[in-house]
């Protein structure tokens, strides 16, 4: 059965061209994912300052008027988004050679590292970060300046001045300074990070390795048989036989791999069946005498063993007897020549260990590894066993006597690959010490584009928006509801500049007399004032410019890529000259950082002196998504308020209702006092008086929306309450005050 996806539209099945002659996502590129985007898009670069670094895929849209699902809670039933992804800075990575602590207990090179997979990261319990298995969520890369941290142990970590590690004080960046626009806590000589250190180097599958590993799987857990037996009648005859039997298939995949590179052809079969106290066992077997005495002759003890014979033996020791648990790594046996070998093979390779006898008849022995977690992992990866059972980690505390103190942080002086990823916990194992990731934008992995760097970099347009808006108001089925243009990303960013949709998309609204309303942190709207007044002529139009703080150093930590707070209020003051009504939606007010009496006296002070004719305070919405950025984005600039804030949000998206109502009624006493909403005599928009649409298209009047779907962004200061938090979409009726205009229907938060 095949299903219509909601995203099919934009699926793409030939390679993307640049428009040179190279393709952007060739089996030669294989660092790049491929994106969900339509047959025939055409991928620009430019090389103006603005736009250096990015790609812009310009797609010819099946759709551009999309039904916002009810699910979503948003006040507004239609909306228009001509671009996907948006210009704002995000900070990253580490080199892409920086090997990964993956989910079977081996490594894998960051770049290697694919969405989907399954690795290490870590969960807080009790006292201690422990280990946890997560998903890869996203995976990007860049070019950035080059650093190299230096620990006490040797390990070395190449990676951006921006990426953060775990230290015993918190989440650190590998640069900063104690002052100035790049104040930020940093690693500093002897800071110690959090993990076991460097990881070791796998062994190499050499012949030698895969017979040491026989020897140890087979003598440990196998049976070979050679011996005479009677015939009555006739001369003896011998029989041959060989079987292992194992509940884990990897094993004894492994082992069968091995033995038909030499010729030896086993078959399967099950030993014995599972039950609800057992697992399932597999085993397999040979009779043949040629293969039979193979198998003798290769686990036989070399006279001279190899490095690589040593780690094959122990990895096929410890998957045929070993176990890992408790943070104890052990490998019984009762046989003094195998215990001895397993002795000599540690010892070779540098391990610590000691004899554990249990005085029982048949000898048992444990030789258990010492060492903690640290010299476990060391194990594995050292020798390699491939039982990903008796790898695991998971729920281990993270502590450890490894020396991992800062030495050194040395710029290399080059600009390198870097890569960083998205995974469930929020962070990964790199390279033995804990690292931080950056959260994606969840709607630009629709489009398979990573959410990180690529919502940063890689914008989608929707090149034919304009005409798509057309026709659907041209549409018979069509019965001109209000739409809110720009959902997910700001319709006025720096992209539009170039590509030039809103006129285009304002225009086909206009001459449908369809009522729309737009929300933006962008300045360019201005350039489109004179269309939006010929809109307002014909239908009613909401306009708002979000601005939730004033403070320019909380705009440049939490909104380095939109322009100043100012630079807004201007933009809205300009409106409101124009005769356009345009509030402002004061939104986020951020808990403890923006919201003190003065900063807010100071907010709505500039806002209402840019003539605004409402204005709406929205307190910071978590949501998933927006949750986990802003928690590490609090960690690493504000750790003493992360409490404070597990405070007032708990594990939910909103503040509570008893907060949101006292900033509302501070921000309705400080519009009172500042008279927002009077407007100066002949400044009033005037009401919009409907005319002829173009020829052949019945102009639609649309209703007022019912109140279920008003916005409860759209209310001015004056209202009472804000709505409950649990339910954004109900709405509550606006107090109307003499001398102030009606806030329009919808509006759009871009928190």
């Amino acid at each position: 059965m095949v299903v219509r996806m909601r995203w099919d539209n934009l699926r793409l099945d030939e390679p993307l061209g640049t428009g040179d002659g190279e393709d952007l996502f060739s089996a030669a590129r294989p660092d790049r994912a491929l994106p969900l985007i339509e047959r025939g898009a055409v991928a620009r670069t430019f090389d103006t300052p603005g736009f250096r670094g990015m790609t812009f895929y310009e797609v010819r849209a099946k759709s551009v008027v999309n039904r916002v699902p009810e699910a979503s809670r948003m006040p507004f039933r239609w909306t228009i988004n001509p671009y996907r992804g948006c210009q704002h800075a995000c900070t990253y990575c580490t080199s892409g050679e920086t090997p990964i602590l993956m989910a079977d207990g081996r490594t894998k090179p960051l770049a290697e590292v694919r969405t989907g997979d399954q690795i290490y990261g870590t969960v807080r319990h009790g006292f201690y970060r422990r280990y946890a298995t997560t998903t890869v969520l996203a995976h990007w890369s860049t070019v950035k300046p080059a650093y190299r941290v230096i620990l006490e142990d040797g390990t070395q970590l190449v990676c951006s001045g921006d990426h953060r590690f775990l230290t015993e004080r918190g989440w650190k960046h590998v640069t900063g300074t104690e002052c100035g626009p790049l104040q930020r806590p940093h690693l500093t000589v002897n800071n110690k990070l959090m993990g076991v250190g460097g990881f070791a180097e796998p062994p190499k599958e050499t012949a030698a390795y895969r017979r040491g590993y026989l020897c140890g799987m087979i003598r440990g857990d196998g049976s070979v048989r050679n011996h005479p037996y009677e015939q009555p009648g006739r001369s003896p005859g011998r029989v041959y036989s060989f079987r292992l039997a194992l509940t884990d298939p990897e094993g004894l995949t492994r082992t069968a791999d091995y033995l038909s590179r030499v010729g030896i052809r086993c078959r399967e079969f099950t030993f014995a069946e599972g039950s609800a106290t057992r697992r399932r066992m597999m085993a397999i077997r040979t009779g043949r005498r040629d293969e039979v005495r193979t198998i003798e002759w290769l686990i036989g003890w070399p006279d001279d063993p190899s490095a690589d014979w040593r780690k094959g033996f122990l990895a096929g020791i410890f998957d045929a007897e070993g176990s890992y648990s408790g943070g104890i790594l052990r490998i019984p046996n009762t046989n003094p020549e195998i215990i001895n070998w397993t002795i000599s093979s540690l010892e070779s390779l540098g391990f610590d260990f000691v004899l554990e006898r249990r005085n029982r008849p048949n000898g048992l022995t444990y030789v258990r590894v010492r060492g903690g977690l640290k010299e476990a992992l060391r194990f594995f990866h050292t020798v390699d066993p491939t039982i990903t059972r008796k790898r695991s980690i998971e729920g281990v505390a993270i502590k450890s006597d490894a020396r991992l103190r800062v030495a050194a942080v040395e710029q290399l002086g080059l600009d390198l690959p870097m890569y960083d990823i998205t995974t469930g916990t929020g962070d990964f194992i790199a390279n033995g010490v804990v690292s931080h990731n950056c959260f994606a934008r969840k709607s630009h992995t629709y489009l398979d584009l990573d959410a990180g760097a690529d919502f940063d970099t890689r914008v989608v347009v929707k090149v034919n928006a304009p005409d798509l808006v057309r026709k659907k108001m041209t549409s018979p089925s069509w019965q001109g509801e209000h739409i809110a243009v720009g959902m997910n990303v700001d319709c006025y960013q720096r992209a539009e500049g170039r590509y030039q949709l809103m006129p285009g998309i304002i225009r086909a609204l206009r001459d449908a007399a369809n009522p729309f309303s737009i929300l933006t942190k962008g300045t360019l709207i201005l350039r489109d004032i004179d269309l939006l007044a010929e809109a307002a002529e014909v239908t009613e139009v909401g306009l708002n410019v979000s601005a939730g703080f004033v403070d320019k150093d909380l705009w440049r930590s939490i909104e380095p890529g939109t322009p100043a707070p100012a630079r807004r209020l201007e933009a809205c003051a300009a409106l409101n000259e124009r005769g356009l009504g345009c509030g402002v939606l004061m939104g986020p007010v951020v808990p403890f950082l923006s919201d003190s009496p003065a900063q807010l006296d100071e907010a709505v002070r500039q806002i209402a002196a840019a003539g605004a004719r409402h204005v709406s305070p929205i307190v910071l919405h978590l949501r998933p998504g927006t949750r986990e950025w802003f928690f590490r984005w609090l960690r690493a600039q504000h750790p003493g308020l992360v409490d404070r804030y597990m405070d007032l949000y708990g594990y939910g998206a909103y503040a509570p209702k008893a907060y949101q109502n006292r900033i509302a009624g501070q921000v309705r006493e400080l519009a009172d006092k500042y008279g927002v909403g009077r407007t100066a005599p002949g400044s009033a928009p005037h009401a919009p008086a409907r005319r002829s649409a173009a020829p052949g298209r019945q102009v639609i009047t649309a209703p007022r929306p019912p109140e279920s779907r008003r916005s409860p962004w759209a209310t001015r200061a004056a209202q009472p309450d804000l709505p409950q938090a649990q339910e954004p979409r109900q709405a509550t009726e606006a107090s109307a005050s003499p001398g102030r205009s009606p806030a329009p229907h919808e509006q759009l938060t871009l928190l």
